[in-house]
């Protein structure tokens, strides 16, 4: 029998979008003979991950986690794509995603690329495009609370936020969390949104003003009052929070200080 290489295994799996085993198996079948093993594949109805690689996989799963460290709190989201719900509530699909988690966590975001033979035996078992999507993680000092809230859909959980406040008790991240996935901001205050994105909605709501034959001399202040809507709506701090519209969320936290977040939806 004709020896082979990782090196050969590893060029089979990419020109025929096989798994590492399903290629290694057809090496050791056809002798090595990387041509008459791409030929197995297909006659066998392996080789066909590389045309779902083209196919839309906007479905799938979110799935986030905080763990204490002892210096601090680490968080992380991953989202697993595929291209249908039924593929996406299933155990195995699942089940990857979740270990893809704890790898993040206890190794960071590069680990997800440790799981790349183990993603193309999964297309091939499952028979869908699956690719890894976003990947966040947050390290948080002492001092410093994170928090992950999930929204579960269907068996499985589509729209995942982390957030990071100092100065916070677990509880308050939680309202901050809940309200992120539910209002879906932007920024976290007006002082983040870049100056061209001010720039671009100026322009809009004036081009919105004078299609509507608003008065010259009323339209700076118009464009402003519409303005500050829009940042309203896409700063964390200055929308009103979900579970009492009464206060903004400047409000509910007060002295904490919101530092970051993170939001993956499904389909978004």
């Amino acid at each position: 029998m004709a020896a082979f290489t990782a090196k050969d295994v590893q060029a089979l799996r990419q020109a025929t979008g096989a798994g590492m085993m399903d290629a290694k198996n057809a090496l050791t079948r056809c002798d090595g003979d990387a041509d008459a093993a791409a030929q197995w594949l297909r006659e066998n109805g392996i080789a066909k991950s590389a045309a779902r690689a083209d196919r839309d996989n906007s479905d799938g799963v979110v799935v986030a986690r905080v763990v204490d460290s002892g210096d601090g709190s680490v968080g992380a989201i991953v989202e697993l794509r595929c291209e249908t719900d039924f593929v996406a509530k299933s155990d195995g699909f699942l089940s990857m995603a979740d270990k893809m988690l704890t790898d993040v966590i206890a190794s960071g975001a590069s680990a997800v690329a440790d799981a790349a033979a183990v993603i193309d035996d999964l297309k091939i078992t499952l028979k869908e495009n699956i690719a890894v999507g976003t990947v966040e993680r947050f390290e948080a000092p002492a001092g410093s609370c994170i928090d992950a809230y999930v929204h579960q859909q269907n068996g499985r959980g589509v729209n995942a936020v982390l957030v990071e406040i100092e100065g916070a008790t677990p509880e308050l991240a939680h309202d901050v969390a809940l309200h992120i996935a539910s209002n879906r901001p932007t920024y976290i205050r007006r002082s983040d949104v870049p100056t061209e994105v001010l720039d671009r909605e100026r322009a809009t709501f004036e081009a919105i003003s004078r299609n509507e034959g608003k008065p010259e001399a009323a339209l700076p202040k118009i464009v402003e009052g519409r303005l500050t809507g829009y940042l309203r709506e896409h700063t964390l701090m200055e929308q009103k929070f979900v579970k009492d519209e009464k206060r903004t969320i400047a409000d509910l936290v007060g002295s904490a200080n919101v530092t970051r977040f993170a939001q993956v939806e499904i389909g978004r």
